[in-house]
């Protein structure tokens, strides 16, 4: 019997659902070295997206600009809001100047309280009288500075050690409380007298007005802390420095930041009262005052109260950003 011949396997006519590429043909004859070359078919061009797609992709960048512009909106709202007030504020005081001074006041008495608009172009404009305010406002300010540094580390150091013992406490805090309630302009004679009249009585001043309240709030700070964690302390036998340094002194931030915005301000006030009685030296913003009073300078008297005013908002503010930069993140008083 002849052999039947072996049935050849059927050819793949189809690949299957996960490959459906054409497979690669032959050249049709080898190339100059002998062997057969495969060519690749040629890509198929990117198919364009479908309508649904280019809608879907346009309502998405619709929706993100609307989010965007009612965040902007949003924003504008509450600077505008924050901002209304002060300029509400502003505007009824600059009508209640010009009320008392163009109405209440007859023309020959109106130098007493001159016109806004007249401070604002008979001093103000006038760049010599400018020149000199602002220098003698840079002398205020550096007083201001020092004394409040001063007041700081001074303040900080009772309040810590009067902290840390009770007998201390008791002998220092009655001096503190004495200083604050006798007036500082009672002791300015006495400051004259021992430390001359220059800037070192100045910043003497600045001190003396500011040092109570840093006093008296770093330590209230360090006493309102949580008995809890000072138990927690006490089972970790942590020493006085370490308990001082990791828990009373952060616990206590809170009220020495607000303490340090309050001494801004006053601080302020006592260096334009040490320019008032110290005039030997550089003059100062208050020197300024005293003088452009005894003049009756009405207008430059002004100016100087303005500017002097608006150096002590720049500090206040500046201690109130401090302030939330330090603490506001986890406590409420720098919110």
């Amino acid at each position: 019997m002849a052999a039947h011949p072996t049935a050849a396997p059927p050819a793949r006519t189809a690949a299957s659902g996960a490959d459906r590429r054409p497979a690669p043909e032959l050249a049709p004859g080898p190339g100059p070295d002998g062997v057969a070359r495969i060519t690749r078919p040629p890509s198929e061009p990117a198919s364009n997206p479908s309508p649904k797609a280019t809608a879907g992709n346009a309502l998405a960048a619709e929706a993100v600009a609307e989010k965007s512009r009612s965040a902007v909106g949003a924003l504008a709202v509450r600077v505008l809001r924050k901002a209304l007030v002060p300029l509400v504020s502003a505007g009824l005081a600059l009508g209640a100047w010009y009320l008392v001074s163009l109405v209440l006041l007859s023309p020959q008495r109106r130098f007493l309280l001159p016109p806004p608009h007249r401070v604002l172009t008979e001093s103000l404009a006038d760049p010599a009288k400018l020149e000199v305010m602002l220098r003698a406002l840079a002398v205020t300010a550096r007083i201001a500075v020092t004394g409040l540094a001063l007041a700081a580390v001074i303040g900080v150091a009772v309040g810590v050690i009067m902290s840390q013992a009770k007998v201390v406490e008791r002998v220092v805090y009655p001096y503190a409380v004495v200083l604050q309630a006798i007036p500082v302009l009672a002791v300015v004679p006495l400051i004259g007298l021992w430390f001359g009249y220059g800037p070192t009585a100045r910043t003497i001043v600045c001190v003396l007005i500011a040092v109570h309240p840093i006093i008296a709030m770093t330590l209230f700070g360090i006493q309102s802390v949580d008995a809890n964690l000072r138990e927690l302390f006490a089972l970790g036998r942590s020493n006085r420095l370490r308990r001082l340094v990791s828990l009373e002194l952060p616990a206590a931030l809170p009220s020495i930041m607000a303490s340090l915005r309050t001494a801004a301000g006053l601080a302020v006030t006592g260096a334009v009262i040490g320019d008032m009685f110290f005039a030997k030296g550089q003059p100062g913003i208050g020197t300024l005052l005293d003088t452009y009073r005894a003049r009756l300078q009405s207008e430059d008297l002004l100016a100087a109260l303005v500017l002097a005013a608006l150096f002590g908002v720049t500090v206040f503010a500046l201690f109130t950003a401090a302030q939330r930069l330090t603490v506001g993140r986890w406590h409420a008083s720098g919110r």
